[in-house]
């Protein structure tokens, strides 16, 4: 028996083009309601906590939904080209909502941010200085610090006439600056042929202890205008809202069913090995989102206030791409016909095998207690591990942006290469070791990574945060590729779409709650510092749920030689 991976290449077009989506909108969704908005994180994380609010009703919903339906295209096709297209439209269509708050917001100037005299965070408090520098400054006091290594009513006349031109005329987007925590003090830095040289001598600055001068003065103060923006401009706001929402129930519909595909067309044995070339698939959507934000800047320091629409427009082009391929080389009916006669053969086999056991599993509608605990315990580790992850995937543009002074593109990058090439291996590894020893081996991995990026900061090589993003790539590849065929392991063959939407109620039961809470506690820490502690307690958490899970473990036949391991003619 072999997996056939052009067919199963073929369904996961349609988690490709969902994979593609949802990055584009982790990434660029919290950077308009914070940058654009002038949103805080705890009402960011409300607002990006509305697709998993939705999901928790809606997948289920449609899942079930998509198990009763049987068209001439069959159950799931109908429900992936319908909600993807209604995707597409109104995805591009937020981005005009986004245009109109822009507009208003780009009356904004660093000069009417000196007057205004906004009180703006010290973003270096937890990264690079002591605590016994303060944590919020003006802005007139924080470019005093800056310039003069004085506060702002400490200077001359002239000092401050210095520190006002500085600020309005020269500060731009690669002004950087260096905090010596001996003395308490800064130095400003510069360019010049390719060295960062402190300003005032031109000597080499130490290249470990910068910090962005434009992030840490004129991107706070942006967001405050953006906030008062926003109060008198409500209007564009609920107009914003309205919009998402309609993405999010376009998404919502043929999520489930995507998913479901996989399992109907691919007997129980093969799943793990099937679920890694489809989250594969996914990961390559992701990715070529990731390289596209790239090219555009979205992750560049001084495109915080960009139009996306051409990147929208963009992904949502890749997206169309995908599902048209999807249309026309998915043969649903008749595929999921073959498996089933196919999973039939294997059934009376095991049923000669082990009658006992096997009258045990086509028992009608009803799971055994051990099973239904096990089922209890799989989506308590699923929620656990979606609460960690999911806080990390939905603050970490904003996290890069103004904690790490770095482009979130290329760290995510990292994640999801190494993601590619783990998939299918872990796949393979999961029938020798078994679907529970993965997943736990995943979460050490996860947990590990998100446990050493407590540590990186804005002074950190870029090297470590690579290292650490790749470690979580191979960690939650090795985790997805699991642990939903563990749930479907438990169903019945006829429901597989309500327990698909068992695994995504859990998931998103957890994401609903977790982008609240992480953003309500940075809120309250004044931090955002708090993101990789609280998302590596949560997948530590998940480990001990996972050990006491029992079923659900299926261990395939290895294949008989290792072209199998590439193979599946169509």
């Amino acid at each position: 028996m072999k997996l056939n991976y052009k067919r199963t290449i073929l369904v996961g077009f349609a988690f490709f083009l969902i994979s593609a989506f949802w990055q584009a909108y982790d990434t660029i969704i919290p950077l308009m309601l914070t940058n654009k908005f002038g949103l805080d994180q705890t009402w960011s994380g409300v607002i990006m906590s509305l697709d998993n609010i939705l999901a928790l009703f809606m997948l289920p919903l449609f899942g079930a939904i998509s198990d009763r339906k049987d068209t001439r295209f069959g159950k799931r096709t109908p429900f992936i080209v319908i909600g993807a297209i209604a995707a597409i439209i109104c995805f591009v269509g937020l981005t005009f909502a986004d245009n109109a708050q822009l507009k208003k917001i780009s009356e904004g100037t660093k000069e009417e941010y000196w007057n205004a005299n906004y009180t703006v965070e010290n973003r270096d408090y937890h990264n690079i200085t002591n605590n016994g520098v303060a944590e919020t400054y003006s802005v007139r006091d924080y470019t005093a610090k800056l310039y003069f290594n004085k506060l702002y009513d400490d200077l001359t006349d002239e000092e401050k006439q210095q520190a006002e031109s500085w600020y309005i005329n020269e500060l731009n987007y690669d002004t950087v600056y260096v905090y010596d925590k001996s003395d308490d003090s800064y130095r400003l830095c510069k360019n010049v042929n390719g060295k960062t040289v402190y300003t005032d001598d031109g000597t080499e600055a130490d290249v470990n202890l910068f910090g962005n001068a434009y992030s840490a003065l004129v991107s706070d103060a942006e967001a405050q205008f953006a906030k008062g923006v926003t109060k008198a401009n409500w209007w564009i706001l609920v107009l914003f809202i309205a919009i998402l929402l309609a993405v999010l129930i376009s998404m919502a519909v043929f999520r489930s069913p995507a998913v479901a595909l996989m399992p109907d067309v691919t007997v129980k044995p093969l799943r793990s090995k099937a679920n890694a070339v489809i989250n594969l698939m996914g990961t390559a959507g992701g990715l070529s989102v990731l390289v596209l934000g790239m090219i555009f800047g979205t992750g560049a320091v001084k495109n915080q206030l960009m139009s996306y629409t051409w990147f929208v427009l963009t992904v949502c082009g890749i997206m169309l791409a995908a599902l048209i391929v999807f249309m026309f080389t998915v043969k649903e009916k008749r595929w999921n016909a073959e498996m089933l006669a196919a999973q039939t053969e294997l059934d009376e086999q095991d049923a000669a095998d082990a009658p006992e056991e096997q009258a045990e599993a086509v028992s009608p509608n009803k799971l055994s207690k051990d099973k239904r605990i096990s089922l209890i315990l799989i989506l308590a580790s699923v929620a656990l591990w979606f609460t960690g992850y999911n806080a990390i995937t939905s603050k970490y543009s904003v996290y890069a942006l103004n904690v790490l002074n770095k482009d979130y593109n290329s760290t995510l990058m990292i994640a999801q290469g190494a993601a590619i090439i783990a998939y299918v291996p872990v796949g393979m590894i999961a029938s020798k070791i078994g679907r529970k020893k993965s997943i736990l081996s995943g979460i050490v991995m996860l947990t590990a990574a998100f446990f050493g990026a407590i540590f990186v900061t804005a002074s950190s090589p870029t090297w470590l945060l690579w290292i650490m993003f790749a470690l979580a790539g191979i960690g939650w590849a090795t985790i997805n590729v699991n642990s939903f065929p563990m749930v479907v392991e438990l169903s019945k063959g006829n429901d597989i779409g309500k327990y698909t939407g068992y695994y995504y109620t859990a998931s998103m039961a957890a994401q609903v709650i977790t982008p609240i809470l992480s953003g309500a506690l940075m809120d309250a820490f004044g931090t955002m510092s708090v993101l990789f502690p609280y998302g590596a307690i949560f997948a530590a958490a998940s480990f001990v749920t996972m050990l006491f899970v029992k079923h659900g473990d299926s261990k395939p036949a290895a294949p008989k030689d290792k072209l199998e391991l590439l193979g599946g003619d169509d």
